[in-house]
C-alpha cells in the first residue's frame, strides 16, 4: 500500500502514528509548549519556548514534513472531569471531586483526590484516553491522514541533506539519550538525598505513573487494530494524569 492514496478528490496519507506520544501532545495545552507530528515517521516532537533554539523551532514550523498538533482546550478537558464525576459510585468521593474542580487549580486538585483511589484513578485514565482518542482521530481525518500500524524497526527514511534531516527530541532539548539503567541510577542517587516525607511523595507519584500506563494498555487492548475487522482486539498544564503541564520540563518525554 502506498503512503499516499486517492479517495475521490481528496488524497490521504498513511502515517505510522505513535499514539501515546500523540495523546500526550493533545493533552498538553500549555501556551509555551508546541507539538509537531512528523508525517514520515509518526514521531512527535515537543518544542518548549525558552528551552529550544528559536531557529530550530522556526525550521520545524516551516517544514512540510511536520504538522502542528492542535491540543484539546482546557475548557473541554474540564468538561471531561464534570462528565466523569457522576460515574463515580462512592458518594463521598463524588462530593470530594465536585469540590476539587471548583475554582482555580481544579485540574491539580482533581488529580490529587484520585491519587489514593486506585480503582477510580484507572477508570479515569481509561475514560480520558477514550476522549482523547476521539479528538485525535477527528484531527487526523480533518488533515486527510490515515493512522497505520507502526513497524517494529524504525522506518527507513531516504537520506536527506543535514539541514533537512528529521530532528530528534534529544537534539531539540539539548540532551543526549540515556538508557533506562542510567536513569534508574540517577533516581537512586537523588533518592538517597531525600527525607522520608519527600520519598513518600516520589513513591506515590511513581505509582501514579505506573497506574496510568497500565490503564492506557488496558484501553488499547480493547480497541480494534488499525485496518482489521471490528471486534478484533488490539494487542498492543496542569496535567490531569501526570506532571504539571505548566512546567514543561516535567514532561515524561525528553509527550490523544
Amino acid at each position: 500500500m502506498s503512503d499516499t492514496q486517492t479517495g475521490g478528490a481528496e488524497a490521504t496519507r498513511n502515517v505510522p502514528v505513535d499514539w501515546e506520544a500523540l495523546e500526550d501532545a493533545f493533552e498538553n495545552n500549555a501556551p509555551e509548549v508546541h507539538s509537531y507530528l512528523h508525517l514520515d515517521t509518526g514521531e512527535v516532537l515537543r518544542v518548549v519556548d525558552g528551552i529550544a533554539d528559536p531557529e530550530m523551532h522556526a525550521r520545524i514550523a516551516s517544514d512540510t514534513a511536520y504538522m502542528r498538533v492542535e491540543p484539546v482546550s482546557s475548557r473541554e478537558q474540564y468538561r471531561w472531569m464534570e462528565r466523569f464525576i457522576p460515574m463515580v459510585e462512592d458518594e463521598a468521593l463524588r462530593e470530594r471531586l465536585t469540590r476539587a474542580i471548583d475554582g482555580k487549580g481544579a485540574f491539580r486538585r482533581f488529580k490529587d483526590v484520585l491519587m489514593s483511589q486506585a480503582t477510580e484513578r484507572e477508570r479515569w485514565f481509561a475514560f480520558r484516553s477514550e476522549r482523547l482518542r476521539v479528538f485525535m482521530e477527528a484531527w487526523l481525518s480533518a488533515h486527510d491522514l490515515v493512522a497505520v500500524a507502526r513497524p517494529v524497526a524504525a522506518p527507513a527514511v531516504a537520506e536527506r541533506p543535514p539541514d533537512t534531516a528529521p530532528i530528534s527530541q534529544e537534539l531539540l532539548s539539548g540532551r543526549r539519550g540515556r538508557s533506562a539503567e542510567s536513569l534508574r541510577k540517577s533516581l537512586r542517587e537523588v533518592a538517597e538525598a531525600l527525607g522520608a516525607r519527600d520519598l513518600d511523595k516520589v513513591l506515590a507519584f511513581a505509582e501514579f505513573v505506573k497506574a496510568r500506563r497500565a490503564a492506557r494498555g488496558f484501553t488499547q487492548r480493547l480497541e480494534p487494530r488499525v485496518g482489521e475487522e471490528e471486534g478484533e482486539a488490539d494487542a498492543d498544564g496542569d496535567s490531569l494524569e501526570g506532571p504539571d503541564q505548566s512546567n514543561p520540563s516535567s514532561s515524561k518525554r525528553a509527550l490523544p
